[in-house]
């Protein structure tokens, strides 16, 4: 196929060998499938920040910090130097959190750097070499849904040990191989601890798959693992192997009623960033 703009000074430089076709297109970039000498890889071409509809990016990128004072200063100011030092940080943060998560025994797609505003990573496949499926495309039995459950479980419990919440972690955002699930698109990535919206994005996250695999093990639904998971985590006690069980009894002590109205209001957003998911998954297809 035509070599995108934007892959070809890979091409030029030799990173890149061949475009072989377009993978899908999404909200924040566009990802084709590329040969890299005797491997086949993918390209994940960011869209510009005026070209991408990732909705609240401001309350994703709170909390990231920027070693380089100048670059931190001109962000804050929103020079043009600025907007682009913004952008390159969006784009490096999924980098950043790929090979932090590998560290940390998640299964994420491997990272082969990212250049220009185009990462280079592995293409998750299955054994016969096809495109590993993204989750919303799987058909599971009931003890199948429980046990990758469980995985992604301690998936995101390893996460948080190191520090990230992802985001937006829903069956689009994870593919699935012959070994199991894989988490995908970590653009949003946030710091668990330095973003005063990190709570609320960790448990639509463990909500969302859990809502997903309870189509096929009803038994989930009535589980909860983000309080339980959270409150080890803010009590210190979280580890990465942590056993949980889903249980999570409810404090009796009174609840602030503006808490209540704010929890509302992000239970009515979150349902239509579903909804804007959902129509942008359709329209990949």
């Amino acid at each position: 196929m035509k070599i995108p703009k934007r892959i070809q000074p890979l091409v030029d430089d030799g990173l890149v060998d061949e475009v072989i076709s377009q993978l899908m297109s999404g909200k924040e970039a566009t990802v084709y499938i590329v040969r890299c000498g005797d491997e086949i890889r993918c390209a994940k071409v960011y869209k510009e920040a005026m070209k991408r509809s990732f909705k609240k990016a401001v309350q994703y990128q709170e909390g990231r910090k920027v070693r380089n004072s100048r670059r931190a200063r001109a962000m804050e100011k929103g020079s043009k130097f600025g907007r682009d030092q913004q952008e390159a940080a969006w784009q490096n943060a999924e980098v950043d959190a790929l090979y932090k998560l590998a560290a940390a025994g998640v299964r994420v797609p491997q990272p082969f750097g990212c250049y220009d505003g185009v990462l280079l990573m592995e293409l998750v496949t299955d054994d016969e070499g096809d495109v590993a499926p993204r989750l919303n495309d799987v058909v599971m039995p009931a003890e199948h849904a429980i046990e990758d459950h469980r995985i992604v479980m301690q998936y995101i419990v390893r996460m948080l040990c190191a520090g990230v919440v992802h985001g937006d972690l829903s069956e689009f955002n994870v593919l699935v191989d012959d070994y199991g699930p894989v988490i995908i698109d970590l653009p949003q990535a946030v710091d668990a601890s330095a973003n005063n919206n990190a709570q609320r994005m960790f448990a639509r996250d463990v909500d969302n798959m859990t809502a997903y695999y309870g189509q096929f093990a009803p038994e989930l639904l009535s589980t909860k693992y983000a309080k339980e998971i959270w409150a080890l985590y803010e009590s210190g006690e979280l580890t990465p192997d942590a056993e949980l069980t889903g249980d999570f009894v409810e404090s009796e002590e009174i609840t602030d009623v503006s808490s209540i109205v704010d929890e509302i209001k992000a239970a009515f957003e979150e349902m239509q960033e579903n909804q804007q998911r959902i129509k942008d998954a359709e329209e990949c297809n």
